[in-house]
């Protein structure tokens, strides 16, 4: 079996898993009474989707850890690459992200309002996760303390400070996916192209050949939740969902060798934390102004007029052109 048809098969097999587990979970997390709660302060007509069954990402957390125990042991009986160790340090990373997102979850629905852990507890924990990812990866001698810059091919000694913005990245990014869940398929469709970016790289053998099987396990995943995810959704990622995915990105962007790429191809994530910080610094500054008509700015865009299906399909778009741009200027 060659590796490009291994491939293929690992990504259709998390597809239908992710189909038939979201499929199964949606009615149990409806009998669990595990519905969005839709806070006062969002667009009205976000009312609608109150009830709807959230922690959905517990569907493609559990098909893409399936999928990889089947995987594994077929690539070694075939003696194909292998680069466990990476891969593990990537899939622990985005489930620990992910575990996060189910306590925060939890706690919402333990509370029966659309507030769990406060931001301070939801830091610190994804401060120790990153943290032991960072001191993980300097004790096996994974990394160093040189940052590279993006298609300029220049190396940054950073020393020390390089870890301070190694843990800003890999806190920041997965509450950007976060902040990114906030209509029907958005989140998971931007990520779908994220990983396909990743994958290309991985199958290109560029500095992360080992990393595409875990790309495309991602992309299969938010196919398959996207089929019960997109507008008009069935069942939101939640916490659970988002958080996994915004860890996935960062770790494959940090075992690529090129960190702060996930800025460039990320820009969607980039730009809606971007709104938020904007919209909250020029409210307090001016006394009670706002920049955007609501932040992050998928709402800003909904309350212009724009559908939800039209700022997927444009931010996907934007997703797309600078993930190509990437690929091929790397």
């Amino acid at each position: 079996m060659s590796e490009q048809l291994f491939l293929i098969l690992a990504l259709a097999v998390c597809f239908v898993f992710t189909l038939l587990s979201t499929k199964w979970i949606i009615p149990k997390l409806k009998s669990m009474k595990m519905g969005q709660k839709i806070l006062d302060i969002g667009p009205r007509w976000h009312k609608s989707k109150e009830g709807t069954p959230t922690m959905g990402g517990l569907a493609f957390i559990l098909s893409i850890t399936a999928t990889m125990l089947i995987a594994w042991p077929i690539r070694r009986a075939f003696g194909m690459y292998d680069n466990s160790s990476l891969l593990l340090v990537v899939y622990f990373f985005a489930l620990a992200n992910g575990i996060i997102g189910m306590v925060d979850d939890y706690a919402k629905f333990s509370k029966g309002k659309n507030q769990g852990l406060r931001s301070w507890q939801k830091f610190l924990l994804q401060l120790i996760v990153s943290g032991g990812l960072l001191l993980f990866l300097s004790v096996r001698g994974y990394t160093t303390t040189e940052l590279y810059l993006p298609f300029v091919n220049v190396y940054l000694q950073l020393g020390a400070f390089y870890y301070v913005v190694m843990l800003l990245l890999l806190t920041g990014v997965p509450n950007s996916v976060n902040l990114t869940d906030g209509i029907d398929g958005l989140a998971a469709s931007v990520t779908l192209i994220v990983a396909a970016f990743f994958a290309a790289v991985g199958l290109a053998g560029q500095p992360g050949q080992g990393i595409a099987l875990f790309a495309l396990l991602i992309a299969g995943a938010c196919l398959g939740f996207l089929c019960y995810n997109f507008h008009p959704a069935r069942i939101f990622m939640g916490d659970t969902g988002s958080l996994f995915l915004g860890g996935a990105v960062a770790a494959m962007a940090f075992m690529i060798g090129n960190p702060l790429i996930i800025l460039i191809v990320g820009i969607i994530y980039i730009i809606e934390t971007a709104s938020v910080m904007l919209q909250v610094g020029y409210f307090k500054l001016s006394g009670g102004k706002r920049i955007f008509k609501m932040a992050p700015i998928h709402h800003h865009f909904e309350k212009s007029g724009w559908g939800e299906v039209k700022i997927v399909l444009v931010f996907s778009l934007v997703t797309l052109v600078m993930a190509v741009g990437s690929y091929f200027l790397m």
